[in-house]
């Protein structure tokens, strides 16, 4: 039997992570995403003020959507790789517009919007997360967004789908 000691439990971070905004930042969202370490928007912001508003609650991380235009959006990059908590992310809006190969890279976490499908999957050792859309409901879809706590030895991803 192999046993764990506490520390290795303790988060040492977590990301909150949300996408399609689209103009709305929902207050039950806000609410979600008080205490976390960082934010990342994975695009389609529709409105520079909503980047703003975030990051009042954390450090952002943003990048660029579809729909996202006009001066104010021609500073998000269309796609963003970076380093925290021990761990490389790759974040895109249109995960067809993914231009390298996750695993090779030393990516962990590749994080894309677009689909407003909520989804989380594991492939080659790499998490996909799409952590679906927090702004105006699209059909049927689920309002959701989404949480990674990094942990020393793994990474706990967790979809919260928000009333709305």
């Amino acid at each position: 039997m192999v046993w764990k000691s506490m520390q290795d439990e303790r988060p040492s971070a977590v990301v909150g992570v949300v996408s399609d905004t689209h103009g709305l930042l929902r207050p039950e969202a806000v609410e979600r995403l008080e205490g976390v370490d960082l934010i990342v928007h994975a695009g389609d912001v529709g409105n520079p003020a909503i980047l703003e508003h975030l990051r009042r609650i954390a450090p952002v991380r943003a990048v660029r959507g579809n729909t996202d235009r006009g001066p104010w959006a021609a500073d998000l990059p269309r796609y963003e790789i970076f380093e925290f908590g021990g761990r490389t992310f790759y974040v895109v809006h249109d995960i067809l517009e993914m231009d390298l190969d996750p695993r090779a890279a030393g990516v962990a976490v590749v994080i894309s919007g677009h689909s407003h499908r909520p989804s989380i999957q594991i492939a080659d050792g790499v998490l996909y997360l799409d952590p679906g859309s927090i702004g105006p409901r699209r059909f049927l879809l689920p309002v959701a967004m989404a949480n990674v706590t990094i942990r020393s030895e793994r990474l706990d991803p967790e979809l919260i789908f928000l009333g709305g």
